[in-house]
């Protein structure tokens, strides 16, 4: 039933369930039998949900993620710190963080094989709760009090500007030097694009708001083409030197207080994994880059 509603296609669903169609739909209408409501329509263009089904299928969900997490709380018992582990990133902070993190996981948490996932923050914290993933590092705050967390390091804004914009001579700036200034900002879904609209609604910063990017690095290289300045976060700022036209981009920080985003490591309430996610935050919390961070 799970099946059918994610994929909307009985045949591929049936082939996710490792079964013949015909096998899957009469499953699934001895489960309506069962049950005593219809919870597919059946049509020759579509499959959809009735309301009742839509409701089924999240409790459905559940009920598959406390199986999924019996089973892994029994594997998890007798060794904790080993075994397949899925982490979710943001996108911007991935590319920035895990080539610190990876090597360091191998070399102090050796039995822990890591699985890592990018994406925004909504389509993570959906993951979470499915049991997709078993842990997301994402900005805070995320509207889900379903979810534990625990916070691990705050990482500063710094200001890229044009290598000939005037605010390039200032080596440390305060936000109101950015007023009325025209602001390069992410595309919607990023929580950084919304970090970043907090900051230019507190000092009255102008957004343009007809570009939008996908990535920082797009970010970056409009920054160096001159259309505009724009927030990086301290990680992605130190990349700075070894991409292309980095020449043509100054860096700036800000005085205190800066702004800054808390980023911290999300994760079901009462999952399983528990002990090996505390152990992967340590971990973080002890990264080399990240400790640079705090001082």
């Amino acid at each position: 039933m799970v099946a059918v509603a994610e994929l909307r296609h009985f045949g591929r669903a049936a082939e996710a369930c490792f079964v013949s169609q015909p096998t899957l739909s009469t499953q699934i209408k001895k489960l309506e039998e069962f049950l005593g409501v219809q919870l597919i329509e059946r049509s020759n263009k579509q499959v959809m949900l009735t309301a009742v089904g839509a409701k089924v299928v999240e409790r459905a969900r559940r009920v598959l993620h406390e199986v999924d997490d019996l089973v892994e709380f029994c594997r998890a018992s007798r060794d904790p710190l080993a075994g397949e582990i899925r982490l979710g990133f943001i996108p911007t902070i991935a590319p920035y963080l895990l080539p610190h993190l990876v090597p360091e996981l191998r070399r102090k948490l050796p039995r822990l094989q890591p699985l890592l996932y990018e994406d925004q923050t909504a389509r993570l914290v959906e993951r979470l709760r499915r049991g997709e993933i078993d842990g997301a590092l994402m900005a805070i705050p995320v509207d889900a009090s379903d979810l534990r967390h625990e916070e691990l390091f705050a990482e500063p804004f710094m200001l890229a500007v044009p290598s000939e914009h005037p605010l390039q001579h200032q080596p440390k700036l305060t936000l109101d030097d950015l007023r009325d200034q025209r602001v390069l900002l992410l595309d919607e879904g990023h929580c950084l694009r919304d970090q970043a609209l907090d900051i230019c609604n507190l000092v009255g910063i102008r957004h343009q708001d007809e570009f939008r990017a996908t990535s920082l690095e797009t970010l970056r290289q409009m920054v160096a083409s001159g259309a505009g300045i724009t927030f990086l976060p301290a990680l992605a700022a130190e990349a700075n030197t070894t991409v292309p036209n980095s020449g043509a981009i100054a860096l700036r920080s800000f005085e205190a207080p800066q702004p800054e985003r808390r980023m911290a490591l999300y994760w079901r309430k009462g999952s399983a994994r528990e002990s090996a996610l505390e152990a992967i935050g340590a971990l973080i919390r002890e990264l080399e880059v990240v400790r640079a961070l705090q001082a």
